[in-house]
């Protein structure tokens, strides 16, 4: 029932929900240390804000391509402090993503 209230309010939205699901749940299957960090949208939100920030002190820029390369710099920044943190373990995701191709790759074993 609920799901007919929806197609009727916003026919658009439940279509794209309905073919981007897989998409929107792809962080279930990275480890679950991961989730924590992955849920949240704190570190976006500082990105953004710090964007914002730089564009206000420069204000006018001479080309769209200078914009870019001023939001393409702090964006690498960004991430560069956010591996420097640790706030992933890469390695557990390495072990996460073997044993999923591990698990795959079993009862394609099986069968032969």
């Amino acid at each position: 029932m609920a799901g007919q209230v929806g197609d009727a309010r916003c026919p658009k939205l439940c279509q794209w929900v309905e073919d981007n699901i897989e998409e929107t749940l792809t962080f279930t299957r990275l480890p679950r240390q991961h989730h924590k960090r992955l849920k949240s949208t704190n570190i976006l939100e500082r990105l953004i804000q710090e964007i914002k920030r730089r564009t206000h002190v420069v204000r006018i820029f001479p080309s769209a391509e200078r914009c870019l390369r001023l939001v393409r710099a702090l964006a690498v920044e960004t991430h560069e402090n956010w591996l420097e943190a640790m706030r992933l373990n890469m390695e557990r995701l390495a072990e996460h993503k073997k044993e999923m191709l591990r698990k795959l790759e079993q009862p394609k074993a099986a069968v032969t």
